[in-house]
């Protein structure tokens, strides 16, 4: 569980490192599911926006009982995941992400979600760890952002050029197997890696379910900007009931 202090961290500068760690058998089984995962759609060498429309295994690692008790400390006790990523920078030519806010992506309303980051490798600032700007979340605003569409990175929105300073950011350094948990709304991004070691990362995305997946929402933008549909991701209830009583769990894909 989290301490008092880190809960006060995590709602103070919008993020929080627990002292946790995934047992090394379960990071090992990772690995060898995303390994597999990459033979059969190498297309997601440097990012797979939706590992749960490709391997419905991966929710095996969502139903984490310590994870989930440490998200129910920050979000509520009803909870439901909406989605699982995982950004893989392999070595020499890893991609940057660029400087963004989750929510700007996500059709959820209100706009809430606790994302949990897994370090499957050592992620230090050498090989395009995350980092953020504590606090950016404060003022539950979407910041501006420009669309571009940039070959060498992982999304196609970028926080404006001025929104912030740069020199406030904190790097996101994690041993594998170490988490990270952080506010939809806080500022981060990530450098490109030309190390010689890869940095591979899975996220889980936990909404309250006091919040909709919209999922004409998400149709629009996705026209709109020509971005990945968001509207046909699935929905799991992990914990609760669900609080609006509008959410669809009943979406399934077809890879």
């Amino acid at each position: 569980m989290l301490t008092e202090t880190e809960i006060a961290h995590y709602h103070d500068k919008g993020y929080v490192f627990p002292k946790y760690r995934l047992p090394p058998d379960t990071l090992q089984a990772i690995r060898d599911d995303h390994d597999r995962l990459l033979a059969r759609h190498p297309e997601f060498r440097d990012n797979c926006p939706d590992l749960l429309t490709f391997d419905s295994g991966f929710l095996n690692y969502a139903r984490d009982p310590a994870i989930l008790d440490m998200v129910a400390q920050l979000i509520g006790p009803d909870i439901a995941l909406w989605n699982m990523s995982f950004f893989a920078k392999p070595a020499l030519n890893g991609k940057r992400t660029p400087w963004h806010q989750d929510g700007a992506y996500w059709p959820i309303r209100p706009l809430a979600t606790c994302t949990v980051w897994i370090a499957i490798d050592d992620a230090t600032p050498e090989n395009g760890c995350m980092r953020f700007i504590p606090g950016s979340h404060k003022s539950k605003d979407l910041a501006p952002h420009d669309l571009k569409k940039d070959s060498s990175a992982t999304l196609s929105q970028e926080l404006s050029a001025g929104t912030f300073d740069e020199a406030e950011a904190v790097d996101v350094a994690l041993e594998a197997g170490q988490i990270s948990l952080h506010d939809v709304y806080l500022y981060h991004g990530s450098e490109a890696n030309a190390s010689p070691k890869p940095r591979r990362g899975m996220t889980l995305r936990l909404m309250p379910t006091s919040s909709f997946y919209d999922r004409e929402l998400a149709r629009r933008a996705a026209e709109e900007r020509g971005d990945y549909d968001q509207s046909v991701r699935s929905l799991f209830l992990l914990r609760g009931e669900d609080r609006t009583g509008r959410n669809d769990f009943r979406v399934r894909p077809l890879a």
